[in-house]
């Protein structure tokens, strides 16, 4: 075998680890529970997921509690119901009242606050279309 093979073999073993890691919102605590993974928006919540989440959400104070449950997704990661990795994060971008999945999503919502709260914006409109037709 090639030393060039050798230290490319070596640099490939050492990054595919790193590449499986996750979504980069860092270790998890000790001790701290995880959430089942996420569903897609589009389909059913398992009672499992659907428990986690009003647990986290219980965490929060009752105001925060209706704010979440008005914009009920993360606008950096759609996909994802506040709530879903744990108890949802506050975040004021342009002085209103953003919540993000987790704290991987705090820097990239203030980085681009238009886009942001058109987003959360978005996500309002559709929780309460959606609360209109129940």
């Amino acid at each position: 075998m090639s030393e060039i093979f050798r230290q490319q073999w070596w640099a490939w073993a050492a990054a595919v680890p790193l590449l499986l890691a996750g979504c980069g919102q860092g270790p998890v605590a000790s001790g701290t529970k995880t959430a089942p993974p996420t569903t897609p928006t589009t389909s059913p919540v398992n009672a499992e997921e659907e428990a986690y989440i009003k647990e986290a959400r219980a965490e929060l104070s009752p105001d925060d509690r209706r704010l979440v449950e008005a914009q009920e997704f993360c606008p950096l990661m759609p996909d994802n119901r506040l709530g879903v990795m744990g108890k949802p994060i506050k975040v004021m971008v342009e002085d209103q009242p953003v919540f993000v999945c987790c704290k991987g999503c705090i820097r990239k919502a203030q980085k681009d606050p238009d886009k942001t709260l058109a987003k959360v914006e978005e996500f309002k409109a559709k929780v309460k279309a959606s609360a209109a037709k129940n």
